[in-house]
């Protein structure tokens, strides 16, 4: 096979704004620039396309109306709206981008488009990313991959994370050996656990951004705690910490994975604004830890991505509760910000080539599965 171009795109559950990232791959390896011994520079250039504080609303009306889904093809309330406007929003990040690169539609293979997560109930056999795969198709005149968690759920699995055989294929790139950790940070959190021969857990660790952004939007009007610096004034209620820390989700072993809805901020409805900012923030960061019960081998280095690495609040609490070396990826020379897009481009290049993207210690399939519709323009 040979190395192609790909794009990648990920609007993700902290409903901050589309990523879009380039990468070179064949499914398998990934072409990159390397800096020092064990630095991947570069994989390809990247963009964002941010929303509106109006567009953010239509997202978080979308997450409402969603809850009344059956089936994966209904689209009751504001959901086609809000389906139309992120097909369109996505077809505008991808022009943008392709013309800040000198890039024509020729020169893509093809374009990853994950959607925006609106359900994830996999028990129920449900997951639902809102997108129209073939309208972008169209609209750009390049192939895309879309749909990438259904066949998952269709064949038993979580449907998520989806990322980890792209955290694989990063740390073979920069010469790491396991035990090692890969964390990303979104509005949830997810963790992809890799061993000294390369073998894969993973598993969503629980909440990540998502309870301390929609906390910061309903008490100040905010989109998030910048810096953690909300957090870093208040006191943490350490018997709600504990309390939360007893759902049953934390028991569960591994593969699992959890909906952005499970854990809402209304929690902390009773303290003041920081210390509810500081009690959600220590939540997400001892779900974390307690994601270390359900490792073979503890990491010896935890390399983190996502939105969460600007929140010093809660790196701090991290580097007080891991007793490993923690990294934030752009110190590596990968991408805090564009992990995920990267690895929508990295699973379309595989999807088409007819490779697995999910792993029975991933998210509990049955079988390694292949996975997104493709779309012709």
């Amino acid at each position: 096979m040979t190395m192609r171009r790909a794009i990648g795109l990920m609007s993700g559950t902290s409903l901050d704004g589309i990523d879009v990232a380039l990468i070179e791959s064949d499914g398998k390896a990934i072409r990159v620039t390397r800096s020092g011994n064990d630095r991947v520079a570069a994989l390809g250039p990247t963009g964002y396309r941010g929303y509106s504080d109006e567009e953010r609303a239509l997202l978080t009306h979308a997450l409402r109306d969603a809850e009344s889904v059956k089936v994966r093809t209904d689209r009751p309330g504001c959901l086609p709206e809000a389906e139309a406007f992120l097909t369109r929003a996505h077809a505008e990040a991808v022009e943008a981008f392709l013309a800040e690169n000198g890039l024509t539609p020729a020169d893509i293979a093809v374009v990853g488009f994950h959607g925006q997560t609106v359900m994830h109930r996999p028990r129920e056999g449900l997951t639902v990313q809102i997108g129209d795969g073939a309208g972008l198709a169209r609209r750009l005149g390049i192939p895309v991959v879309a749909d990438l968690r259904a066949e998952d759920v269709a064949r038993g699995g979580q449907g998520a994370p989806l990322v980890p055989v792209f955290h694989r294929a990063l740390a073979e790139a920069a010469g790491y050996s396991g035990p090692i950790a890969v964390l990303n940070i979104g509005g949830v959190a997810n963790v992809t656990l890799i061993d000294k021969d390369g073998g894969l857990l993973a598993f969503d660790t629980g909440p990540g951004n998502a309870p301390v952004n929609d906390w910061m939007t309903e008490r100040e009007g905010v989109a998030f705690d910048r810096d953690g610096a909300r957090a870093a004034g208040g006191r943490v209620d350490e018997e709600l910490v504990a309390w939360l820390l007893r759902h049953p989700y934390f028991e569960k072993s591994p593969p699992k994975s959890l909906d952005r809805q499970w854990f809402s901020h209304r929690l902390a409805g009773h303290l003041g604004t920081a210390d509810g900012a500081a009690t959600l923030t220590a939540f997400a960061a001892r779900a974390i830890r307690a994601s270390l019960d359900h490792a073979a081998a503890r990491p010896t280095r935890w390399i983190v991505a996502g939105g969460g690495v600007k929140n010093r609040t809660l790196m701090t609490m991290l580097a007080d509760l891991l007793d490993a070396e923690i990294v934030n990826a752009d110190d590596l020379g990968w991408s805090a910000d564009f992990l995920e897009a990267q690895a929508f481009a990295y699973l379309a290049l595989r999807s088409v080539e007819g490779l697995p993207i999910t792993f029975p210690s991933t998210t509990g399939v049955s079988a390694p599965a292949p996975g997104g519709v493709l779309h012709r323009p």
